[in-house]
């Protein structure tokens, strides 16, 4: 497949429509765990809408590890070096590796009384950070969209098929405690773990290198037709071994079976293409040469602000009047308030930003004037 020309447009709508929908998602299952009383958590309702937002993390994820490798292309080119692009990727990682023990500080001191442990606790931005590094030298190694594509997904399947075997094994335990936090559950010091998280990036990592050498739109059209298709096939792969006697000793098909993984990597896949049939239709093109004011696709575009602010504002002070009281519809109900005040929140950062830069310039300008 021919890389991408330096004239194709370099932006995917609806790669930030589906880091939207991811957005929404995060947010139901957030609202949804800290705010919905104990007596309305056993109906089939709330059964539907947890499952529903266990997707958000493995699409956020996957999202990462596509947008990382389009990035990392795109400097690749610019620069016609391969290294630009690996370098990327590596400070991308690493930044939001740092982000992470930043965030936990600030959810430490705003939300008073918890222990300084927390500070350390693993959550998503500890996996997203790492793993991004290690897609970028996966990227690296490769000298071809196929090298890289085999490379990326070889590994994120090597991820999810020892996951079960990383949990149980006591070789684990020889390494230093915080590292253990990192690749597999310790109680409430870990949210998330390397094993199998890290994976979803390692396979977006992967379509990432496909939709990066797209050509043109015919190209990625039929591309996103093949990925429908090898979607389809994860899901059902997934669900008849399910089905099967596992071939592991210990083996939770919610947390650490490669069943699982090979379900939800199906499904994100799948729902990046309902967001590049749904660009497509309804805007006429997948691809936007400047980013507009979208609704859904500016929420996409601010993801890893959402998640800064609105975490502590679900299950700190700023809620704790309704903290496990609300009823089912109630939890709906605040669910769809506080999606618009999170929007409200990304329209008041874009003013500050915008009227700060005016500022700026302007009295730059006004300098080189004098």
């Amino acid at each position: 497949m021919r890389a991408a020309s330096p004239d194709a447009p370099s932006r995917r709508s609806y790669i930030d429509w589906a880091r939207g929908v991811a957005v929404l998602v995060m947010i139901e299952a957030h609202t949804l765990d800290a705010w919905t009383r104990v007596a309305d958590r056993h109906g089939s309702i709330y059964r539907d809408a947890t499952v529903l937002g266990g997707f958000a993390a493995p699409l956020f994820l996957w999202l990462a590890g596509v947008a990382v490798v389009l990035a990392a292309a795109r400097a690749a080119q610019r620069s016609g070096s391969r290294a630009s692009g690996v370098d990327v990727a590596c400070r991308r990682g690493l930044e939001i590796f740092l982000l992470a023990f930043l965030f936990r500080v600030q959810s430490f001191i705003v939300t008073p009384g918890g222990a300084p442990v927390s500070i350390f606790r693993v959550d998503v931005l500890n996996i997203m950070g790492p793993s991004i590094v290690c897609v970028g030298l996966l990227w690296g190694l490769g000298r071809t969209t196929a090298a890289r594509v085999a490379l990326l997904a070889a590994t994120a399947t090597a991820v999810a098929l020892v996951t079960p075997i990383v949990r149980t094994t006591s070789l684990v335990t020889a390494l230093p405690i915080w590292l253990q936090w990192h690749v597999r559950p310790a109680g409430d010091l870990t949210t998330f773990t390397m094993f199998p998280w890290a994976g979803f990036v390692l396979a977006g990592g992967a379509v990432g290198a496909l939709l990066s050498a797209a050509s043109d739109e015919r190209a990625e059209r039929r591309l996103h037709l093949a990925l429908g298709a090898t979607a389809a096939g994860l899901v059902a792969l997934g669900f008849y071994t399910a089905g099967r006697p596992s071939i592991y000793a210990v083996s939770s098909f919610w947390t650490s079976s490669p069943t699982w993984f090979a379900i939800r990597v199906g499904m994100v896949m799948l729902a990046l293409g309902a967001a590049y049939g749904a660009s497509a239709t309804l805007t006429g093109s997948a691809f936007v040469e400047r980013p507009g004011t979208d609704p859904l696709a500016r929420i996409g575009r601010s993801s890893l602000f959402i998640y800064w602010i609105h975490v502590d504002l679900v299950y700190g002070y700023a809620s704790w009047l309704w903290r496990h009281r609300l009823p089912l519809w109630g939890t709906a109900l605040a669910y769809v308030v506080f999606c618009a005040l999170m929007y409200g929140a990304i329209v008041l950062r874009d003013r500050l930003a915008d009227s700060w830069r005016a500022r700026r310039f302007g009295s730059t300008a006004q300098t080189a004037t004098a």
